[in-house]
């Protein structure tokens, strides 16, 4: 199972930016996905999470209205779209699956698998 995020990098506050998740060596339909992000010194927290049809989701109360959560379970991947970006939501990004984790799963204990981060900086 790996996880790839890509689509991080430097914006100003206001701005937008779309993170995509490549998941390989596993079909992401049968696993809870969920995004998660960390700022220096901070602990690791939910983002925004999806079930496997892609009719709920559930989002932190800090990015609800600004983040939307996607995913494609055909072409295995995942995506957070990211509007009206403000300082506070800068860290290092990661998206997340588990087949144990329940689906809209915003717990990081409850994920076994991570990709390696893609960092958002807002300035």
């Amino acid at each position: 199972v790996q996880l790839v995020e890509s689509g991080g990098g430097s914006v100003q506050a206001g701005g937008s930016l779309r993170l995509s998740c490549a998941a390989s060596g596993y079909t992401i339909r049968r696993y809870a996905v969920a995004w998660f992000r960390q700022a220096p010194g901070e602990e690791r927290e939910g983002v925004a999470a999806i079930d496997s049809d892609s009719i709920t989701t559930v989002y932190a109360d800090s990015v609800k209205g600004r983040f939307t959560i996607s995913r494609d379970n055909a072409d295995n991947t995942l995506w957070l779209q990211m509007n009206y970006l403000k300082p506070e939501d800068s860290g290092m990004y990661y998206c997340a699956a588990d087949r144990g984790a329940s689906w809209c799963d915003l717990e990081v204990s409850s994920f076994g698998y991570w990709g390696q981060g893609t960092q958002v900086t807002v300035s």
